[in-house]
């Protein structure tokens, strides 16, 4: 009797550990050169074993391709998930999720120690490995059969499947899109348990800025004061400040040694763009961020929840601090590709506190883009903001305004119908924003939680593989996309499934050398069968998996003509 099954999918399907459904099966796969591309074995036991059998076997897992070397094998790990999404029912219904219900979810991706597996024996214990290939440039084009083997000879299992991926001679073309999700380096110092600016911390952080880079972050938060993001009124989070500033008799001085570290730390990790913390309060810019200053031979909180936004101190640390930050900016050559905040998700009461700090602010950053995460057009209207971010729930209000050069956003609010990688969301949900993106030319993507390991309001830190939500407050999934591992992100499949949309959005731009955008459009909505929007777009992996299959073959068409 066969005692393990092992079925070939796509990156898409979940495979829950309860489960007894047959995956959908994927023999084969393609891409373009440069492209990283994935898909899972789901492994499943066919028996039970008796009481005095070993209740675990260890089993070798052994790769045969011309691809070996650029290829990784990781088991999709499972987290405890207490609140999976809102009750919808009064922001509408909405069927489009994979579970609401509490339990195990599949999320992380964990290294293997020599390739071994450990199996346990369970009619009832579903697994997955997750497989990538991280083709480069001069990858050859051709066809290439991947092998993956499941051996033990201490329970007699030797069983293989086979992908056949094919390598497109063309190459995936450099990312367009801005896509920043936040860094919250505070988080890291309590779950690590570290010093500010330490020897690890920088370590840390440069591990931490490598993977969002490698999976098409291109944007940085940059803590040149502490992020005032997702704080308790009167409560501070953990100081990361990177500029060291003094006082005295009300002249500033600055320091940027830590800053030009951060730089450098994202230069050399491919890193494009920079966004510096916001310079007020979030939700309404009433309030200022803690500032930290060197005064009387001691360091203070200078300012804070206990400053007013627009108060004659600050105002007069503004007037120094912006244009000593922007002619270092300058001077080390990368004013051109930064971004400023004002104030996160101002609202339309929010209009004559966020209008007064603005104000404060714009004449000191004439020369720098200033973008916010905001919904209310009509805040847009009355410029006041350069480049909105605005939450995909909106986002219509904007498309029929003909806003040029937009950018977009999800959270933890976006949950009907709109796309977002919730981990009880199908990861068709996820990936399908590539092709949403691409057909109404979004310049931008935001989303708060890179690795957000605290609760609401950072009123305690939280341990990610235990606690998913925040502690009640975001359906899980919402608040990071990494976790913690030793010394290094470990990356999410949800991380992984957005790194393939952003992948689907450049195959696109490269199709766009051979047919019309228009061209490619009508492919995508011909394969989908519906004109698409941010809110109707096919449900299941079908459409995502075919449209992208089919823009492959256009291109491979079109080089070999």
């Amino acid at each position: 009797m066969k005692k393990l099954e092992l079925f070939q999918t796509s990156s898409l399907y979940k495979a829950f550990i309860h489960s007894d459904d047959v995956p959908p099966e994927v023999t084969g796969i393609s891409c373009l050169k440069g492209e990283e591309v994935s898909y899972q074995i789901v492994y499943r036991t066919c028996y039970q074993p008796k009481y005095e059998d070993e209740i675990r076997f260890d089993a070798k897992i052994i790769v045969e391709s011309e691809l070996k070397d650029i290829i990784t094998v990781r088991k999709v790990g499972n987290v405890p998930v207490e609140l999976a999404a809102y009750d919808r029912r009064p922001l509408g219904i909405d069927e489009n999720y994979l579970s609401t219900a509490p339990g195990l979810y599949p999320d992380p991706l964990y290294e293997f120690e020599e390739d071994v597996l450990e199996i346990i024996p369970s009619y009832t214990n579903t697994c997955a490995l997750w497989i990538s290939v991280k083709t480069t440039e001069d990858t050859p084009s051709g066809s290439y059969p991947i092998s993956i083997r499941i051996h033990s000879e201490q329970e007699a299992v030797d069983e293989q499947v086979v992908m056949n991926l094919e390598v497109i001679n063309a190459v995936l073309p450099k990312q367009e899109t801005v896509v920043t999700q936040w860094f919250h380096t505070d988080c890291l110092m309590s779950y690590y348990g570290m010093e500010v600016f330490s020897q690890r911390y920088w370590n840390i952080v440069e591990e931490f800025i490598k993977t969002a880079a490698d999976n098409g972050l291109n944007m940085i938060l940059t803590p040149i004061v502490t992020p005032p993001l997702d704080t308790e009124v009167g409560r501070e989070r953990p100081t990361v400040q990177l500029v060291d500033i003094s006082c005295k008799d009300e002249i500033y001085s600055f320091g940027f040694d830590k800053l030009d570290r951060w730089v450098d730390i994202c230069n050399r990790n491919g890193i494009q763009y920079l966004e510096m913390a916001h310079l007020f309060s979030q939700w309404g810019a009433k309030f200022t961020p803690k500032v930290v200053v060197y005064e009387n031979g001691e360091y203070i909180k200078k300012f804070g929840w206990h400053t007013q936004a627009t108060s004659e101190g600050y105002v007069r640390f503004l007037n120094q601090f912006l244009p000593a930050l922007t002619g270092h900016l300058k001077e080390i050559g990368v004013a051109d590709r930064t971004f400023f905040h004002v104030s996160d998700e101002p609202h339309a009461p929010d209009r004559e506190s966020y209008s007064a700090a603005r104000a404060i602010v714009a004449p000191l950053l004439k020369d720098f883009p200033i973008i916010d995460a905001f919904s209310d057009i009509m805040l847009y209207k009355e410029g006041l903001v350069d480049k909105p971010i605005v939450g995909m729930y909106k986002i219509d209000n904007f498309l029929e305004n003909n806003v040029s050069d937009l950018w977009i956003y999800y959270c933890c609010s976006h949950t009907v119908d709109v796309s977002n990688r919730l981990m009880a969301m199908p990861s068709s949900r996820n990936r399908v924003i590539g092709y949403q993106m691409y057909k109404f030319g979004i310049a931008g993507f935001l989303q708060w939680g890179y690795n957000f390991y605290f609760s609401q309001f950072s009123r305690c830190p939280i341990n990610p593989f235990v606690t998913t939500d925040a502690r009640g407050a975001f359906p899980a999934g919402d608040a990071f996309s990494v976790y913690p591992g030793a010394d290094k992100a470990i990356e999410s499949l949800r991380l992984k499934v957005f790194k393939e949309a952003l992948q689907d959005i450049r195959a696109m731009k490269l199709l766009e050398q051979y047919m019309s955008k228009e061209e490619i459009v009508a492919i995508i909505e011909e394969e989908a069968g519906m004109a698409i929007d941010f809110r109707k777009y096919p449900r299941g992996d079908a459409f995502v998996l075919n449209t992208r299959e089919r823009i492959n073959r256009l291109i491979q068409e079109k080089v070999n003509a």
